[in-house]
Parts: C-alpha cells; sequence; structure tokens
C-alpha cells in the first residue's frame, strides 16, 4: 500500500523513531530519570524536565483504542477502504500512535482489537503501521 500521505521528515529528535523499523524493533525515547515515556519524541522528558531522554524498544503490540474507516479515494494509488486508529502501545503507558490497520477487512477492526506492528519502508523512512492478532 503508498504512504496515505505526506512522508514524515526526520529530524535529530525523531530520527531514531522513523529508522527503528530497520531492524523490525518499535522504540519510543524514555526518561531514565521517571521511566515516563515520551512521544512524540523531544529532548526534555514533560513530566521531570529531565534530558536524559534516549531510544528505548517495546514490544510492538498494543490495542485499538479508536478508528475510523476512510472511504475517500484520496489519491489515484490509494486501496480505499482503509482504517486509520489510535493504538495504545503496550508498555509504554500513556504512548497512543495514530497508524493504519492493514491486511484485513476494514469492517472486522474493532475497539478493544489486539494488534501488533509491522513496518512499511517508503525513502528514508519505516512507517509503523499494525496488523490484528489473535
Amino acid at each position: 500500500m503508498p504512504p496515505l500521505g505526506p512522508l514524515p521528515r526526520p529530524d535529530m529528535d525523531s530520527r531514531f523513531f522513523w529508522a527503528s523499523g530497520a531492524d523490525g524493533v518499535l522504540r519510543f525515547l524514555r526518561c531514565d530519570a521517571c521511566e515516563t515515556f515520551v512521544h512524540p519524541p523531544r529532548p526534555v522528558c514533560p513530566s521531570c524536565l529531565s534530558e536524559n531522554v534516549v531510544p528505548s524498544p517495546v514490544p510492538g503490540t498494543g490495542v485499538v483504542e479508536s478508528f475510523t474507516i476512510n472511504r475517500q479515494k484520496w489519491h489515484p494509488a490509494l486501496p480505499v477502504p482503509f482504517v486509520i486508529a489510535r493504538v495504545a502501545i503496550d508498555s509504554a503507558p500513556g504512548v497512543i500512535l495514530t497508524s493504519n490497520i492493514i491486511d484485513c477487512d476494514p469492517e472486522s477492526v474493532d475497539i478493544g482489537d489486539r494488534v501488533e506492528v509491522t513496518f512499511e519502508q517508503a525513502e528514508d523512512v519505516w512507517l509503523p503501521l499494525f496488523r490484528k492478532i489473535g
């Protein structure tokens, strides 16, 4: 599936996130001082203001918190319908990614579905997408 919009432009703070898919591991910044996950990436922990935030791997699984099914063909190469979902990430309290649920009938997606990350490379970034599990 082609990317569903413009590609992100990795910067100094987010480059690790957009490159994580190269080895198939989902990573978020985590504060070494208070253990808070920091997403979107930024150089300072919003909880304790520590600058000691480092990329940390997470299992790459989560739960669909909410979703919508897009039926509008925004671009000729885009397959429709497709699912846009907010996924609460396991082992990363407070982190929610907005992404796509792929490789399933869009009508089969529901709130509470368990999902796992998969990555799609687009130019120099690896986009985290999700597949239903279970």
